[in-house]
């Protein structure tokens, strides 16, 4: 057995290899390896050193940016039912196309009523001018009357001591007088008080006039604002609003979003802003259509506050322990018209954005001398209700005044 065990044991000897030592040609190459390596390690720093000296710190760049836009809500301006919608979400409208129609009984009512108002205090007012004509007429009959009664008296005062007039006629004389001279008073206090409600104004312009005036056009344009044009052109979005409905006035019902009109806000780390300024070049990158894609932009301004600034639950680091949080500001990116006319953008999508900083020489702030001196968006879809309430206005005028004349010119 112990012969056995030794075969065993030096055949199990025999066959591990025994460790060679390197060789100085093995080391050399090793070495060379090592310097091959190292050299390339540096040769790519110095790369990346000039390639950032020359390229990369010329540009900043964030994955924290989005599509933002214009999200204009329809809401009405007065109460009523839902009787018709003309559009639906995903489509586009132009603007002053009908989209929502309220129904519009109870304003057709009181647009009747105010129209009627309007005519008869026209007529009245008409009336107030034309009496102006018949007091003066009667101011001058009273005058002529007093004239006569004044006349009689003194005949009758010069014969009193002759005895052919009684004392009785003379009394009645003077009564007449007195009489006289208070009807012509009275008479020129009705005349004052009707000159006082007429002088210095015109039919159109008398304050009756106006008021009733003032009731139909407003209830021109609450009738009128029964049907809710499109404010702006652009694609419908969040439609809420029902067939039958009752909506109250300022309840918002569907959203018209321009997707012509868009922009970008890039979310920068406050250490990426030192050198952006308004006007540099922007290329983006949309996840829509993928790297291959580039829109181009510039800056168009910063916002006034980080975003922690204008959260709804900003963090109050005076209360408690302090963090150091890296704050980011939004930047705004102004984009090409007419690539986003090819290739259009829905507010939302996330962009991948990279600024050229080299050229700072300009301000991250807007000038007083860039203020706006024209709206930055207006609508006029609403302009033409208040045009044809005036309208209507003056034709009712018109109508009623010269039915008056007409009236007063067949009297005469």
């Amino acid at each position: 057995m112990n012969t056995t065990t030794n075969t065993t044991a030096n055949t199990t000897s025999a066959e591990v290899p025994e460790p060679t030592p390197d060789t100085p040609a093995d080391n050399g190459k090793r070495r060379r390896r090592l310097i091959a390596v190292t050299g390339l390690i540096i040769l790519l720093l110095i790369g990346y050193g000039v390639w950032w000296a020359i390229y990369a710190r010329h540009f900043e760049d964030t994955d924290d940016a989005y599509v933002a836009g214009n999200v204009v809500q329809v809401t009405p301006q007065v109460g009523g039912t839902v009787v018709a919608i003309h559009t639906d979400d995903t489509e586009l409208v132009e603007m002053g196309k009908p989209l929502i129609e309220l129904d519009r009984s109870d304003a057709k009512v009181a647009l009747e009523q105010a129209e009627a108002q309007l005519a008869q205090t026209v007529r009245e007012v008409r009336t107030l001018f034309v009496n102006n004509g018949a007091l003066n007429a009667n101011v001058t009959a009273r005058v002529a009357e007093l004239a006569r009664a004044r006349a009689d008296f003194a005949r009758r005062q010069e014969l009193n001591g002759t005895g052919a007039v009684s004392k009785e006629e003379l009394e009645h004389a003077r009564i007449a007088l007195e009489s006289a001279e208070s009807a012509l008073q009275a008479t020129r206090g009705q005349l004052a008080s009707n000159q006082a409600l007429t002088e210095n104004t015109s039919i159109e312009k008398h304050p009756n006039v106006q008021r009733a005036a003032a009731n139909v056009q407003s209830a021109y344009l609450a009738l009128a604002r029964t049907t809710l044009p499109a404010p702006i052109t652009g694609y419908v979005a969040k439609r809420s609003v029902q067939i039958g409905q009752r909506v109250a006035p300022g309840a918002p019902l569907l959203s018209i979003i321009p997707l012509n009109a868009v922009w970008v806000d890039a979310n920068f780390k406050e250490v990426q802003v030192a050198r952006m300024r308004i006007g540099q070049p922007v290329e983006l990158h949309s996840d829509l259509y993928g790297s291959g894609v580039k829109y181009h932009g510039k800056v168009i301004g910063f916002s006034a506050g980080t975003g922690a600034a204008f959260a709804l639950l900003p963090t109050q680091n005076a209360s408690g322990n302090w963090i150091k949080v890296v704050q980011r500001i939004p930047v705004r990116i102004e984009l090409d018209p007419k690539e986003l006319e090819e290739r259009p953008l829905r507010v939302g999508l996330s962009m991948q954005v990279e600024v050229d900083i080299a050229n700072d020489a300009g301000t991250s702030l807007t000038s007083s001398a860039a203020a706006r001196t024209t709206p930055a968006y207006e609508t006029t879809v609403f302009d033409h209700a208040g045009a044809d309430a005036e309208a209507r206005v003056a034709q009712i005028i018109a109508n009623n005044t010269n039915n008056a004349q007409g009236a007063g010119n067949r009297t005469h």
